[in-house]
């Protein structure tokens, strides 16, 4: 049974076969789906997919580009739809400069509190961490309550050196696959099995040989294929643990 712990069903990119492409998961061997949102928009959709797939849930939050549109009251917004029976997270959050660098203090300071907000209501969180290691790791480490995953980890073996030492889990997507991926099988190499989360990323970041088609979640077999030859597993034992480890960091029984 496979767990897709990063995908983003509520994208305009699924607008035309949403229904139909969730359906199909179950016999495709995805048996569990993480949907984070990115605002509070997003977020009310990911909870309404996971009210409607049994298979499905939602994590919500706002992520650091849809940062402008946050009104007075989203923190308080998304402090209720955490509420939800079917939320499982705080995310997708984080910080992101490489849409945005004219604005670090304000991200920062909106992931602060997200963070905050997820060791107020005992939930992990999904981190978006975009060329902006040396932060993300800053704030992270001065929030040590703070539990979850970094998102299609981009970051340098030392960097995931420390967070693992933190008991922060590591998000594997399509990248794995890529021909110029060197910096990501480093990182890959020394996580532990224990600490490893498969993703898609659905719509983006298809795996060799989808690239540049729309992903979805039944693409993670490449994923995991990937991961098993460079930890020296089998693709059933990848899948096996994959699927622990997310069921453990997002309380699902």
């Amino acid at each position: 049974m496979i767990f897709d712990t990063h995908a983003h069903y509520d994208s305009g990119a699924f607008n035309a076969d949403r229904e139909t492409v969730l359906a199909s998961m179950p016999e495709r061997g995805v048996a569990l789906i993480v949907n984070p949102g990115c605002e509070i928009e997003s977020s009310r959709a990911a909870l309404s997919l996971a009210e409607r797939f049994p298979f499905v849930w939602a994590a919500v939050g706002i992520h650091p580009e849809d940062m402008a549109d946050l009104p007075p009251d989203g923190l308080e917004t998304i402090r209720s739809l955490a509420g939800h029976e079917k939320c499982v997270a705080i995310g997708e959050v984080g910080l992101d400069y490489y849409w945005d660098t004219e604005h670090k203090e304000e991200q920062k300071k909106l992931f602060a509190e997200q963070l905050a907000l997820a060791i107020e209501l005992d939930l992990p969180v999904i981190v978006h961490d975009r060329e902006a290691h040396a932060d993300c790791l800053e704030l992270v480490s001065a929030y040590p309550a703070a539990r979850g995953v970094f998102h299609c980890f981009s970051g340098s073996a030392e960097m995931a050196r420390e967070l693992l030492r933190r008991g922060w889990y590591l998000g594997f997507d399509g990248p794995v696959t890529y021909k110029n991926a060197r910096k990501a099988l480093e990182v890959l190499e020394i996580t532990p099995p224990e600490r490893i989360l498969v993703e898609t990323d659905s719509p983006y970041m298809s795996p060799v040989p989808l690239r540049g088609k729309r992903n979805d979640s039944a693409n993670l077999v490449y994923i995991i294929l990937k991961i098993a030859e460079i930890k020296g597993l089998t693709p059933q034992e990848i899948e096996r643990i994959t699927w622990e480890n997310g069921k453990r960091l997002f309380g699902i029984e």
